[in-house]
């Protein structure tokens, strides 16, 4: 909303607070005022110029040699190209000396040698952009109509308000109550505690009935709770004066004519839309408000043929539409010069209803604008016959007897009872019952007390308040918010934390960044193929309405997929070493029609492919692994306190390499899988050797213990001891590590695995592992004889358990 400092002053009393005063004050109560425009661009030296004579240019097919009067004892001359300057008008002349915006200075100069003593000038050439120029004054000099009322010499800054100042008020979607002059006004008014001025808008009326030329029907009250129709006669068609169109242009709108102007004045005036058609070429003396049909075709005024819909309203002639309710009206119907009888609509239009059809129109419009957000019903009639003043002034026009009104309003008061001392809690305030209702009356709410409440009707045009909180902000923003002491809180407070959830995610990132592996995120959509690929057969693609495309078309089921995209992309882009996780959710449903919302599962992936880790100088390189990304996962476990819950179990998957895969098993169930990529998916996706896993963290939220148990360090001596076996190739590491633990008892502290071997001097499907095992008492030195008491029977358990025997 832009608002002219010059306008709102017809309103209110403010000339000794300078604009930029007002915006701090207006920003400080919570409407804040983004820019402060100077409607002059760097302008000086503009005076009025009377063109007495022109000629044509000797040398020149289109220029002129003007001789201008500009107030000073002899006419200057001034060459001008300009199709539309002629003799007996009065221009904006830049004198020698003067500067125009873009700091261009006027000086003599001869133009195919004739002498030009300053400039004529357009509306653009004084910083007005080219969009809000009239018309008849775009491709040329800008000329004052007759009943300008100006003299050589007069300065044209004054004169067309170019000095004025305009605040950008950046408001949100609850105050449409700004959206207007006479809104800004009763703010204004509210902060500084003056009165408001309202716009002269009594109509002297004819004889001659106006429900003798115009009928309204309207379908349905809900669409429609107002319509109200003015019929004015013998109006003249023309340019508006020049105060008008200067405020038009200063809050951003093109002048038009006269009584186009009119209506879009009024709107910026009373946040009114109010729309003007031919009555001549309405073609009917009715006008019907309804639903439009499907398919129906109408054009509106920017000349665009638009096929509607039921969803659409429309004002009708009684046969076809006439205008786009709320939005826009119909070419058809449109003033123009040979209009000599108007039919003025004053309305209210369901919010919903207008913003819909706008949006399936792609036509958004000042009007639809505050549609949108609801007009204020209880002045619609005042800001009809406000218009209907101002064409009778300015457009000579004869406004006909009465209107023709249906309205469906449903009239309800609404009250707030404000309890005072609750009010003073919550603000922090100890204000008295006579301050509020003083800041009531600021705010022209009117109130009055009962009991201890103070009981406050709303306006219509205050339709951001509906509960008393509203009220409370309303005082401390008049009060202002500076004003409200500083306090210390009241009461038992809460310690802000993370909860347990959040605790386990926050864990699950930093473990994982900490190996190594960055964070990245994907699309919660994929493709169908990909949905069903990488989960059970039980679960079924979930669709949606509207995909952007086919390759995202579903909701996800997997993260492996983006994550084998993602690597797919970075091998293509030559980064070879790819290091990743994800943290999302996929969704999971059993049912072909979703009758119930689908389950939305956490879970957590990883891949890992490439060089891990390279030292040229130590001549170390490492590459990725299947132990590798175990490792990293295993870290991930210890970290939540899981490593004595958490198994690795050797399966078979579908896309997983069949002998380098493992599912994940917390307590003894399935939270997950890992595994090194299917050589045929890596060529499917032109990936090199990858490694990925995937887990579902929900089992995690309720078993995770991350309490730290800290140890001092041992006082007493620990003894070492190896062991070399030879089992089974079959027999898994961490089985035969179980068994050395249990059997170890309680001074055996450690258990690491230092050797693999299969191969040469073996048997066939026999290896060879060895294990570094270390003893220790808490309280006292170990003798041999305990260290080998307890070996002998680690072997024992070995031996008994899976036949293992000792390395020669």
């Amino acid at each position: 909303m832009l608002v002219s400092y010059e306008w709102i002053q017809d309103y209110i009393e403010i000339d000794d607070i300078t604009p930029e005063e007002i915006a701090e004050k207006m920003t400080r109560s919570g409407i804040e005022i983004d820019f402060i425009h100077n409607r002059n661009s760097g302008a000086t030296n503009i005076v009025v110029g009377y063109v007495k004579a022109i000629e044509q240019h000797p040398d020149a097919d289109k220029l002129n040699v003007c001789q201008v009067d500009i107030g000073e004892e002899e006419p200057v001359q001034i060459v001008c190209g300009a199709p539309n300057v002629d003799a007996g008008q009065y221009v904006a002349v830049a004198k020698v000396g003067a500067r125009l915006p873009g700091n261009v200075k006027i000086k003599k100069a001869k133009l195919r040698g004739q002498l030009s003593q300053g400039m004529i000038c357009s509306l653009q050439e004084l910083g007005i952009e080219g969009k809000l120029v009239p018309k008849r004054y775009a491709e040329g000099i800008y000329v004052f109509s007759e009943d300008a009322a100006v003299n050589p010499g007069d300065d044209v800054l004054t004169i067309m308000a170019l000095n004025d100042r305009v605040l950008e008020l950046d408001l949100t979607a609850n105050r449409s109550d700004c959206m207007h002059m006479i809104g800004v006004a009763y703010e204004l008014a509210a902060l500084y505690d003056r009165p408001v001025k309202l716009p002269k808008a009594k109509v002297r009326e004819i004889k001659e009935m106006a429900e003798e030329h115009i009928s309204v029907q309207v379908d349905h009250a809900k669409d429609t709770p107002f319509y109200q129709a003015l019929v004015i006669k013998n109006v003249q068609v023309g340019p508006s004066p020049a105060w008008l169109q200067n405020r038009l242009m200063a809050a951003g709108i093109r002048p038009i004519s006269n009584v186009v102007d009119v209506t879009n004045y009024v709107l910026l005036e009373y946040g009114q839309p109010l729309h003007a058609f031919d009555f001549h070429a309405l073609g009917t003396g009715e006008i019907h408000v309804r639903r439009a049909y499907n398919d129906e075709s109408f054009t509106t005024l920017d000349g665009i043929e638009r096929t509607l819909s039921e969803e659409q309203l429309v004002i009708t002639n009684g046969k076809e539409p006439v205008a786009l309710a709320g939005v826009m009206g119909g070419l058809d119907s449109e003033v123009t010069d040979s209009t000599t009888t108007i039919v003025l609509e004053a309305a209210s239009f369901a919010p919903a209803l207008v913003r819909k059809s706008s949006k399936l129109m792609n036509l958004r419009s000042d009007a639809s604008a505050r549609f949108e957000k609801g007009v204020n019903e209880s002045r619609i009639g005042e800001a009809a016959r406000r218009a209907a003043y101002l064409i009778q002034d300015l457009a000579g026009g004869q406004v006909l007897n009465g209107d023709v009104t249906v309205d469906h309003r449903v009239k309800k008061e609404t009250t707030i009872s404000l309890n005072l001392e609750q009010m003073n809690h919550r603000l922090g305030t100890s204000l008295s019952i006579s301050e509020v209702a003083n800041i009531m009356g600021r705010l022209q709410l009117p109130c009055e007390k009962v009991d201890h409440d103070l009981v406050v009707t709303i306006p219509e045009r205050r339709k951001d308040l509906v509960i008393k909180q509203d009220l409370y902000e309303e005082v401390a923003r008049i009060h202002g918010y500076d004003n409200i002491p500083s306090t210390l809180p009241i009461g038992t407070t809460t310690q802000g934390k993370r909860s347990p959830k959040q605790l386990v995610r926050s864990q699950i990132r930093r473990v994982l960044s900490a190996t190594g592996l960055a964070d990245v995120i994907s699309y919660s959509l994929t493709s169908p193929a990909k949905a069903t690929r990488f989960v059970e057969d039980v679960y079924r693609p979930i669709r949606i309405d509207k995909p952007m495309s086919e390759e995202r078309s579903v909701m996800r089921t997997s993260l492996l997929p983006h994550l084998y995209d993602i690597a797919a992309h970075n091998r293509n882009h030559r980064n070879q070493d790819l290091f990743i996780y994800e943290l999302g959710s996929v969704f999971l449903t059993t049912e072909e029609r979703l009758t119930v919302l689908p389950r939305e599962e956490e879970r957590v992936a990883g891949l890992i492919s490439g060089t891990y880790l390279n030292h040229m100088w130590q001549g170390e390189k490492k590459q990725s692994d299947f132990f590798l990304l175990k490792g990293m996962v295993e870290q991930l476990f210890a970290s939540l306190g899981l490593t004595a819950d958490v198994t690795f179990k050797q399966t078979e998957q579908a896309d997983f390499h069949p002998g380098r895969t493992a599912t994940i098993l917390l307590k003894g169930e399935p939270i997950g899988i890992i595994g090194q990529v299917h050589p045929a998916l890596e060529d499917e996706w032109h990936l090199d050797e990858s490694y990925a896993f995937e887990l579902t963290i929900e089992p995690l939220f309720n078993q995770a213990n991350q309490m730290v148990l800290y140890q001092g360090v041992p006082k007493f001596p620990s003894i070492g001891r190896d062991i070399a076996l030879v089992v089974d190739q079959h027999i898994p590491v961490a089985d035969l590590t179980t068994v050395i633990e249990e059997a170890g008892g309680s001074l055996l502290k450690q258990v690491n695995l230092f050797d693999l071997y299969e191969g040469e001097h073996l048997e066939d499907g026999k290896k060879s592992v060895a294990f570094s095992l270390t003893y220790r008492h808490n309280e006292r030195t170990l003798t041999d004889e305990e260290v080998q008491e307890q070996h002998e029977q680690v072997l024992e358990a070995l031996t008994d358990t899976y036949q293992a025997t000792l390395r020669s």
